[in-house]
């Protein structure tokens, strides 16, 4: 169960918002295999100036197209499967109109014991849901 935030220069409109996140997210169940409903985003748009999004040395220009993804999820994942993911959400966003260089990833993993879905529980450590397989 993946947490994802994604952070977007203003301007856009809705429904092209909707299309990036919903192309984030059937990358995501396609290469976890994740409920489709087992969903959490958040999006936020920002000013222009408010996100910066250099090359980090490799040679190429960014857009004000940039999508920006943090995926927050628990440990196991084998960094193959972790590039599967890259490539499959880079593969889906340029399907909505995103560029290869716009799409930028940032990846969290922790445990079952750090989430909580509602009612002040770890559900995860209280047995009310299944841990998920990596």
């Amino acid at each position: 169960m993946p947490l994802v935030r994604i952070d977007l220069i203003e301007g856009r409109q809705a429904n092209d918002i909707r299309a990036i996140a919903d192309a984030i997210h059937n990358a995501i169940v396609a290469t976890y295999g994740i409920p489709v409903r087992d969903r959490f985003q958040v999006v936020t748009e920002h000013p222009a100036s408010m996100i910066i999004a250099e090359d980090a040395g490799l040679g190429f220009e960014r857009s004000n197209g940039v999508v920006m993804i943090q995926v927050f999820t628990q440990r196991g994942r084998t960094d193959e499967t972790k590039q599967r993911l890259y490539a499959a959400i880079s593969d889906a966003l340029a399907e909505v109109g995103v560029a290869g260089e716009d799409v930028f990833i940032g990846y969290v993993e922790n445990g079952p014991q750090d989430w909580s879905f509602g009612f002040g529980r770890a559900q995860y450590l209280t047995g009310e849901l299944g841990v998920p397989a990596a």
